[in-house]
């Protein structure tokens, strides 16, 4: 990932080299001193990201955010300044800043910031269509979902995960008498789903010889 520097500070500037020389997968492919240079830059170069400082010489970093955005719509930009009022920060977000660092920049949330691009583009060019999953990977930054088990009919997942947690709590088995005292149900249901979990190999069933009568079914959680 090619990334650009914009920051009128050279030791800041050197600061945030240095943070990229230490993450993977990205490359600086040049430096601007002001926002005449970024924008030369970004002619001249192939810039995938670019950190942008607020405060430059001839004109504040916000400001170039709507030509960026029109003349550069493949342009990641990662705002690094110093300001934390709300006439930067707002339109710094309304006009599609990629994440906002605020100065001096933590070697962690840096990384953190390259990292969330990275991504980012990795799932963007991943394919031509998304589903909803893909998209609230991209824009609220949540993790892809975990495809839904399908259960068989008459297997609720929540009675499910209840049946779980009652088997967990008694370490010495249960027999579908005593969970369906404990589900408020019939002995018929609590026993489908303790042989559903024998089936799934979450659960074993063991005979248990009493003093008199029959062998009881006990099960136990794998």
């Amino acid at each position: 990932m090619k990334i650009a520097i914009a920051e009128d500070d050279f030791r800041v500037a050197s600061i945030h080299e240095q943070f990229l020389e230490k993450i993977d997968g990205v490359k600086v492919v040049g430096k601007a001193l002001n926002a005449s240079e970024a924008i030369d830059l970004l002619e001249e170069q192939e810039v995938d990201v670019l950190l942008l400082d607020n405060y430059l010489p001839d004109r504040s970093g916000v400001s170039l955010l709507p030509e960026l955005r029109s003349n550069y719509p493949k342009l990641d930009v990662i705002l690094i300044t110093a300001s934390t009022e709300k006439n930067v920060v707002e339109p710094a977000i309304r006009n599609g800043v990629l994440d906002y660092i605020v100065k001096p920049a933590d070697f962690n949330r840096f990384k953190a910031a390259l990292e969330k691009v990275m991504n980012r583009r990795d799932v963007l060019d991943s394919g031509k269509e998304f589903n909803q999953s893909v998209i609230d990977q991209v824009i609220l930054g949540r993790p892809p979902a975990a495809n839904p088990v399908s259960l068989p009919k008459g297997i609720d997942p929540l009675t499910l995960t209840k049946v779980q947690e009652t088997m967990e709590r008694l370490q010495y088995g249960i027999n579908a008498e005593e969970l369906s005292e404990h589900l408020g149900a019939s002995r018929t249901t609590a026993r489908r789903y303790l042989e559903y979990l024998i089936s799934e190999g979450k659960a074993k069933a063991e005979l248990e010889y009493g003093i008199v009568g029959r062998p009881e079914r006990k099960y136990y959680l794998i």
